[in-house]
């Protein structure tokens, strides 16, 4: 007989699987134990992590490669705080994301009790919304209202709150639907004006960002900037929506950019930023692109362009598939000065991006160049690529070729610790592809411990550990702002591949150029077994791509 009633916690999970959930990454806590239950008999599969800190990325990773919202468990207080670095990533990254947090007894509130805190003092600016399920028959109402508010618009974190005595009563057995998220589009006054613009431009810059995209409309888009000789460029760190080959693609744009990306922003007549905005990073501090003669089109899904600076000459409320669907749609006239300026910019990227030399330094230290040579053309076409933050994302920024979306992910708020549990996420998501991740020492510390969780469920990264003993960003801006006055940067580190292996995967530990070849070889084969790899590079300080 099928039952009538349920726990609010089993009702939760059971919402999250008919909306399509396919995993949730969990801590787990006796705050919210009815829904760990409920997750014991659902198709759902449950990650369990080692470090909240790591289930928040592993989840925002999901929410950047999939459709849906990232799902991320936690217990109340601790467990809460260290859930935060995930949330503000996803915040600026525009990720959806959907953190359940379980809370003390509804009773017990407002009296210190036993990890008590205030979850809308703690996430209210952070977040999209925070949601407190005090009435246990709205628990499956209050998942989709979650669900859908972390999509729609520009995508975003959202807290859920638990308390346990709310989640273990009974409620009527009922599956709230799906909400839809509007998409928006190219309106008529849109299109004249984009139309309008693009007449008179004679070097039009497209620039794509966020996460908000699908492989459809990726290849939509290039397929479209390709017929009209039309240049485009990535925002830092999102690199894929216009693949690495695409004659289209000039290159990277962000921190510590190549300066002939930097000169598009001065020398493009019009730019259209798609699935993000003209923030500081892409502005330099908004030092470029600032004047008020300068012809911006902004598509984005936020009326209020929260992050934006300079000039706005139109906004088209959509999302990129929306924009790219109804853009191949427009009669649109190409011009020859397009295509030539989009060749010469991408020239400079070609120079840029070229593979380094691959001769081996014999008894020399370890090199990144050595490694990228001889790694990068044994990759699968569809390979993807995961980043942390630090000076070693660098080597991937410039040489990795980013073919399939998705094929980048990162974090943009510069949050370090990010390269393992995201490596973890699209190993597990996309199983049949070649996962990459680059770490710095310093970084990889951080969340290295999630290599447990990826030998616990079949995960299978490639992982690369720069290791240059030091704090490499932070000491380029020491060397920059106090020269010779070395402090607080410096690091005595163990060892990684010794690590990778008490946690159950392949390790290698690399000290000679020579010694590299062999090294990308082992690993590689590690992985086409199904187990993670790992290489520890030790590299020479102050070793940098560009």
């Amino acid at each position: 007989m099928t039952p009538t009633t349920e726990t609010a916690g089993h009702a939760i999970v059971r919402t999250l699987e008919e909306h399509g959930i396919p995993r949730a990454y969990v801590v787990p806590g006796e705050s919210y134990l009815e829904v760990l239950d409920g997750l014991h008999t659902s198709a759902i599969e449950t990650i369990v992590c080692r470090q909240e800190g790591g289930a928040a990325y592993m989840a925002e990773a999901e929410g950047k490669l999939g459709d849906l919202p990232g799902i991320v468990m936690v217990t109340r207080g601790p467990g809460a705080a260290n859930a935060l670095v995930g949330l503000h990533t996803a915040w600026q990254d525009s990720t959806p994301l959907v953190l359940f947090v379980g809370l003390i007894p509804m009773g017990h509130r407002g009296r210190e009790a036993f990890q008590e805190f205030d979850i809308e003092g703690w996430f209210g600016k952070g977040a999209k919304r925070v949601l407190v399920l005090d009435s246990a028959e709205r628990a499956s109402e209050t998942v989709a209202e979650a669900l859908f508010a972390a999509r729609s618009g520009r995508p975003g974190p959202v807290v859920v709150g638990l308390p346990e005595d709310v989640i273990r009563q009974q409620v009527p057995v009922t599956v709230h639907p799906p909400i839809p998220v509007a998409e928006g589009g190219i309106a008529g006054s849109d299109a004249a004006a984009l139309l309008e613009a693009l007449r008179q431009s004679d070097k039009p810059l497209f620039v794509t960002g966020g996460s908000d995209w699908t492989p459809e409309a990726s290849a939509q888009l290039t397929s479209w900037l390709e017929r009209h000789g039309i240049a485009a460029a990535a925002e830092w760190r999102t690199e894929g929506v216009v693949g690495f080959d695409s004659p289209s693609y000039v290159g990277p744009i962000g921190y510590g950019r190549p300066k002939p990306t930097y000169d598009l922003f001065e020398e493009t007549d019009l730019l259209v930023f798609l699935g993000t905005v003209p923030g500081d990073v892409l502005t330099s501090s908004y030092t470029a692109r600032q004047g008020w003669q300068a012809r911006n089109f902004l598509v984005s899904m936020d009326p209020s362009l929260r992050g934006r600076s300079g000039a706005v000459s139109h906004q088209i409320v959509a999302k990129p598939c929306a924009f790219v669907r109804d853009l191949a749609a427009l009669d649109i006239e190409t011009k020859p000065a397009w295509g030539e300026w989009t060749a010469r910019m991408r020239g400079q990227q070609e120079a840029f991006a070229a593979l380094p030399d691959a001769r081996i330094d014999g008894d020399a230290p370890a090199r990144m160049d050595t490694l990228m040579a001889h790694l990068l053309p044994q990759l699968q076409d569809d390979a993807l690529v995961t980043l942390g933050a630090g000076e070693h994302t660098n080597w991937a920024h410039r040489y990795f070729p980013v073919r399939t979306y998705p094929a980048m992910v990162s974090a943009g708020n510069g949050s370090m610790g990010y390269s393992i549990p995201s490596a973890v996420t699209a190993s597990l998501r996309f199983p049949e592809r070649q996962i990459v991740t680059i770490a710095g020492d310093g970084e990889f510390l951080m969340n290295g411990q999630e290599l447990a969780t990826a030998c616990q469920y079949g995960a299978a990264p490639l992982v690369v550990v720069m290791d240059n003993q030091e704090y490499g960003t932070i000491r380029t801006h020491q060397e920059r702002h106090h020269p010779g006055r070395i402090s607080g940067t410096q690091l005595v580190n163990p060892d990684f591949a010794g690590m990778a292996t008490a946690f159950g995967g392949f390790g290698m530990r690399v000290e000679r150029d020579a010694d590299v070849p062999g090294a990308v070889t082992a690993a590689l084969a590690a992985q086409s077994e199904g187990r993670f790899a790992l290489i520890h590079l030790i590299v020479g300080q102050r070793a940098q791509a560009y």
